[in-house]
Order: C-alpha cells, then sequence, then structure tokens
C-alpha cells in the first residue's frame, strides 16, 4: 500500500523592474546568473541539463522552457518527490509580472523555500535591475 503526503505549494506574483525576456535571459544565461546571485552558477539552456545555483544550495534539472514566457525546473530535495518550480514571465506596466509557482516543497524545508525567494531570488534579481 502506498501513502501519498501532499507537501505545500507556493504561488506569487513578483514586479520586476525589466522586459520579460530580460528577465528570462538573466535566469538562464550562466554569465548573468552569476551577476545577479554573487555566487558561481552551473547552467545550459538544453531541456534535461542539470544546474546549481548558491553554492549547490539550488540544485535541479531543466525540465521545459519557453524563451521570454516560461522556464520549468525540477529542484532535487534528497529523496522527495518531484519539487517542481514554473516561472511564467508577463509583460507589465513597469517591466515584469514574474508568477512563481514551487509545487510540493518538503514541508520542513517550506519556511526556508518561502524566505529564500523573497530574500535571495527575487531580492537578487531587484537589486540586479536596480543597479
Amino acid at each position: 500500500m502506498e501513502y501519498f503526503c501532499d507537501m505545500p505549494d507556493f504561488k506569487k506574483y513578483f514586479t520586476i523592474p525589466a522586459a520579460p525576456e530580460e528577465v528570462f535571459a538573466a535566469l538562464t544565461f550562466k554569465p548573468t546568473i552569476e551577476l545577479w546571485t554573487g555566487s558561481p552558477a552551473v547552467f545550459e539552456l538544453k531541456k534535461g541539463a542539470e544546474f546549481s545555483m548558491w553554492d549547490e544550495s539550488i540544485v535541479g534539472e531543466l525540465v521545459d522552457f519557453d524563451p521570454g514566457k516560461k522556464l520549468v525546473e525540477q529542484w532535487y530535495f534528497g529523496a522527495h518527490d518531484e519539487s517542481i518550480v514554473t516561472l511564467k514571465f508577463h509583460p507589465h506596466k513597469k517591466g515584469t509580472s514574474l508568477e512563481v509557482n514551487h509545487t510540493n516543497i518538503p514541508e520542513n524545508d517550506f519556511e526556508d523555500i518561502v524566505g529564500g525567494w523573497h530574500e535571495m531570488f527575487i531580492q537578487g534579481l531587484l537589486d540586479f535591475y536596480e543597479e
């Protein structure tokens, strides 16, 4: 008998002061990732390619993408089920409305992950575009 445990999800919209194509590039071009994160990164814009950011604090696999519109990644959390991050890039009068939908987050990591989205990931992008 299998037991299924619902793990929490996180969904939020953030406004980034740059065009959707620019924000997409900042998240998928290794030298730019390293600029806004301030640390080495491994990233190749190729389905199935594994990636890492922030000294391997985030590791995963690129599942799918549509340049300037959508980025789908699987983030690894040990032996847990698939944790999928879907980023959608919507044009906005102030640049981009970035839709973050992170599903199946391990419960004991949930607060850290949500904090990381706000304090590291989004704040890093905002700081990058404000400079």
